[in-house]
């Protein structure tokens, strides 16, 4: 009877082996069915392209590289989403691309507005349009996340004016960002604009800058100012030049950022470049 029931232990045992191996972060571990094998089989196949030689799964079991953990956290989200394997692999080879084989390109902050602490490691640069309905989404999270939540200390974030043309207003808006930058309320006023996205009207602008202690008679004056125009075309170009052809496009410490673009995954690269340059300087 004793043999038997060592028996029967040892069998369930070997069943709950591979469940066991399974099981890597909590976004993985909530996958089921065709979900979990296709993110199983992502993670037996994708090598990772910093601090460990091995594939995620490898790296995961050796538990002394976070990287192995963020990837594979993105690998099983999108998995969750419904993406398939040839997505899911484009967006690791981008992030890849983006955070280590990326030239870094000259980006003039000088007059833009800092979002987060001035000391943080990660220089964040947004080319941005006042009328892109994907920048609306995703910009107000990155700021809290900038501002009070995790990437607080971590990462500063500027803004770079980029009107698209096939944006309705898109230039109106774009005057209005830089007038409110000029009065030092560029950040404010741009997470206004997207609040009230789908009740754009340039004519209302003044107003919404009283709101936001501008005085409406020096912001309209700017609406109109050559030297506004000016910058706002000075920085349309420079985003041409850094081979910009879309919004929100993402420069991390002067790297073009050409991956995921779920919230999720942006605070994670950034906090993965922190954590890389922090590293660096205690070396």
């Amino acid at each position: 009877m004793g043999s038997r029931l060592l028996l029967m232990m040892a069998l369930s045992a070997l069943v709950l082996i591979p469940r066991l191996a399974l099981a890597q972060t909590p976004a993985c571990d909530s996958l089921s069915g065709e979900k979990k094998a296709l993110a199983t089989a992502l993670l037996n196949e994708q090598h990772l392209y910093d601090c460990c030689d091995g594939t995620i799964q490898e790296c995961l079991k050796e538990g002394k590289c976070s990287l192995a953990t963020r990837l594979a956290n993105q690998v099983c989200r999108m998995a969750a989403a419904g993406k398939d394997k040839g997505t899911i692999e484009r967006a690791l080879s981008q992030r890849a691309t983006s955070m280590m084989s990326a030239r870094a390109v000259p980006i003039d902050n000088s007059r833009a507005e800092r979002a987060g602490e001035a000391n943080a490691p990660v220089t964040l640069s947004l080319y941005l349009c006042a009328r892109c309905p994907y920048c609306a989404r995703l910009v107000p999270q990155l700021h809290k996340e900038i501002t009070e939540g995790a990437l607080k200390g971590k990462v500063k974030a500027y803004v770079r004016e980029f009107p698209i043309r096939s944006h309705p207003g898109s230039t109106e808006g774009g005057m209005g960002m830089v007038a409110a930058r000029r009065l030092g309320k560029g950040w404010p006023f741009l997470l206004h604009l997207y609040r009230i996205f789908d009740r754009f009207d340039p004519a209302n602008m003044p107003k919404c800058a009283a709101e936001y202690g501008m005085d409406e008679e020096e912001f309209r004056n700017l609406l109109n100012d050559e030297g506004v125009r000016r910058e706002l075309t000075a920085s349309k170009k420079e985003g041409v030049r850094n081979r910009v052809d879309a919004t929100p496009t993402l420069f991390i410490n002067g790297r073009k950022y050409t991956g995921d673009l779920s919230i999720e995954t942006v605070v994670d690269v950034l906090a993965e470049e922190a954590e890389r340059v922090r590293a660096k300087a205690t070396k």
